[in-house]
């Protein structure tokens, strides 16, 4: 059968990993082996010889009734009446030791009237005689044995150890089974445009002629580029899934080893396997491991990865797509890439599978609810506009986390309060319930309060307030939960002045309402702080016009070069740093302004949330407008009750620690 039939192209091969030496396992034989040689032929000093007597004494011993017991068999070497008697006798007769078994031996011609006489003492017992090939059996075979034991664990192991080191430089390619790790584009949600960009990969592996009829020529290699979690891998499979060809799969960091060449050979060894069950997919996955720039960045190169990467450039230069062999490798870091690797003739095109849109998230989340049983109120388009920014790892995660809820709940269906609370966790952390006392709680109360206060006086509806809690959530004391209504592609100064206000609620309702300001305003502090700085410097929303003054200053560790710096002068530099300080110095102003101006529903936000632990955002904007809650709070049950002996008499959290990110509105997007 040739290479070109098709039934033997897609035969799996069968990458068996080697056995590797086990010296443990080795040690562990010879000890026994040991033992047992110890056992059969060593004689250890507390068991003496047995004494050479003649057989007349042998005889007169058995008339004194001094044998306790005794072995007659012939001796095929002396004739028929040559005898060999042994046995221990029932006193010390032999020994000046009184009281211990003395063994004894004899050989030699036994006549019948000495025989007569050992026969009637009944203390002997008659042996047969044996052949010599049973004698030289019986002193062959435990050393056929023994050598048959070292050869198993000698011979066979390192055998095995120099069979492990020939496949040393051989591919770890994984090849998948078509049948149970198939996966087809139904199975592949959020990512349309990606789909049809590969989507003529699988119609060339089907029919190829198709396109090589109009001079046309597939792409060598398909990089995915894109977020952790958008599903780069799932798209590789599912394109062999749909071609229904064999899907070879490695990870960048299986080719770099600590020798120098192993890489390489790995490459072609990859390469030869593709060449033989062809048409196939060889899919790298993060193959910034291998594939980052050369020369470039702190301590120069890495001798093991450039070989690699230069067997990959040779090898992918060396074949023609008409063989059928394509290649897609995945990233997250396209930046590193060396660009021999780009260009077109290797990686000939490049996909970026973006974090999914609304639309997008609602088939994801479509997709990973067939597993799982739903109940009537769970709507799907709410929870995916809801969940802004998450990939479809995420989204996957979240609808697992509902279910497991549900499950901790004794519930036969996942309802819509389990995925409510599930997202909560996911987005902003576990609830942890803290023994605060009143004056802790006054503090976190008054904070969020300024945060919501100020949201919905401003009024954003593209980013209302969800929650407000003053329970500990992942880092935080409390936290104002904002929940887009939509996603958001561009941000408008307006809405960046509006979060800047909304940032400082928290520290003025403090310093308004206690006439004291804490350290829990930390976070919302280095998060104006950096966008005010990004407002001047990258997007041109200053006096200091449309001029990026950002630091551009990269990692050199990363593969950077280490000559790449932007610089600014002083004189520019104190410009920036005074208008990062204007901005800064009027959303303050406009948060306290506000915050003076509603003291009343500051108050009572404050004292719902004291006396609620967490209400919704419509109670905060009633309050605002009515100057009281209308609408019924549902309280939550707390997720684990804290226990007394611990925590009792215990404060919350100092302050000046970890409150780094109390009332941070999240989860938006930030426009860092």
């Amino acid at each position: 059968m040739s290479e070109n039939d098709p039934k033997n192209r897609r035969r799996p091969l069968k990458n068996l990993p080697p056995e590797r030496f086990q010296p443990k396992v080795l040690l562990i034989w010879l000890a026994i082996v040991a033992a047992v040689l110890a056992l059969f032929f060593l004689n250890p000093g507390k068991v003496k010889a047995p004494a050479q007597l003649n057989l007349q004494r042998v005889v007169e011993l058995a008339e004194a009734g001094q044998i306790r017991e005794g072995l007659i068999r012939p001796d095929t070497s002396g004739g028929r009446d040559w005898v060999v008697v042994s046995g221990e006798t029932t006193e010390a007769v032999l020994t000046s030791d009184s009281g211990k078994t003395a063994f004894f031996r004899a050989s030699g011609r036994l006549t019948d009237t000495n025989l007569e006489k050992l026969q009637k003492s009944q203390k002997f017992t008659e042996q047969p005689a044996t052949t010599l090939l049973a004698q030289i059996a019986s002193q062959i075979i435990p050393f056929l044995l023994i050598i048959g034991l070292l050869y198993f664990l000698f011979i066979r192991q390192l055998r095995n150890a120099g069979r492990g080191a020939m496949n040393f430089g051989k591919s770890r390619a994984k090849l998948l089974t078509r049948d149970r790790d198939r996966i087809t584009f139904a199975e592949v949600a959020g990512c349309d445009e990606a789909k049809e960009e590969v989507a003529e990969v699988v119609e060339f592996l089907k029919d190829p002629k198709k396109f090589t009829r109009m001079g046309g020529k597939i792409p060598k290699g398909i990089l995915l580029v894109g977020p952790p979690g958008t599903g780069k891998t799932l798209l590789a499979k599912a394109v062999a899934g749909e071609a229904d060809v064999p899907f070879f799969s490695i990870s960048g960091s299986d080719f770099v080893e600590m020798f120098v060449g192993v890489g390489a050979s790995r490459v072609r060894d990859m390469f030869e396997q593709g060449r033989k069950n062809a048409p196939c997919l060889i899919f790298i996955d993060e193959i910034d491991a291998v594939g980052r720039q050369r020369g470039a960045g702190l301590g120069g190169g890495n001798d093991e990865r450039e070989q690699t990467l230069n067997s990959m450039l040779v090898e992918m230069d060396g074949f023609d797509t008409t063989e059928g062999v394509i290649i897609i490798a995945a990233t997250n870091r396209p930046d590193v890439l060396d660009q021999a690797l780009l260009r077109p003739g290797r990686f000939d095109r490049q996909i970026y599978v973006d974090l999914p849109d609304l639309i997008g998230r609602e088939q994801i989340l479509r997709v990973h609810a067939r597993k799982i049983t739903l109940a009537e109120d769970v709507d799907l388009a709410v929870v995916a506009r809801g969940t802004p920014g998450l990939s479809g790892a995420e989204l996957a995660n979240l609808l697992n986390e509902s279910a497991l809820l549900a499950a901790r709940r004794n519930k036969k269906k996942v309802e819509m309060q389990d995925v409510d609370d599930a997202r909560s966790k996911v987005l902003f952390g576990r609830e942890r319930r803290r023994v605060m006392d009143d004056e802790d709680k006054k503090v976190v109360a008054y904070h969020e309060a300024g945060h919501a206060l100020v949201s919905v006086v401003i009024g954003d509806d593209t980013m209302p307030v969800h929650k407000v809690t003053i329970i500990p959530r992942g880092r935080s004391l409390g936290s104002t939960m904002y929940i887009p209504t939509k996603d958001t592609y561009n941000y408008a100064k307006r809405k960046m002045l509006n979060r800047l206000a909304a940032l400082f609620g928290g520290r003025i309702a403090e310093d308004v309402a206690l006439n004291d300001v804490t350290s829990g305003a930390s976070g919302d502090i280095e998060q104006a702080t950096k966008l005010a700085r990004h407002m001047v410097c990258n997007w041109g929303m200053s006096p200091l016009g449309p001029i990026a003054y950002g630091d551009n200053q990269d990692t050199v560790f990363l593969g950077r070069e280490i000559t790449r710096s932007h610089t600014v002068s002083e004189e520019t530099s104190r410009r920036i740093d005074a208008e990062v300080k204007v901005l800064v110095d009027e959303s303050y102003a406009r948060a306290r302004q506000i915050i003076v101006e509603h003291r009343v529903a500051l108050d009572k936000i404050a004292d719902a949330l004291i006396a609620h632990e967490t209400i919704d955002g419509i109670h905060v904007k009633e309050i605002v407008e009515f100057g009281e809650i209308r609408s019924p709070i549902v309280r939550e049950a707390p997720a684990a009750a804290p226990k007394p002996d611990e925590r009792s008499g215990k404060k919350a959290a100092d302050q000046s620690s970890a409150p780094d990110t109390l009332g941070t509105p999240t989860p938006a997007p930030h426009p860092a």
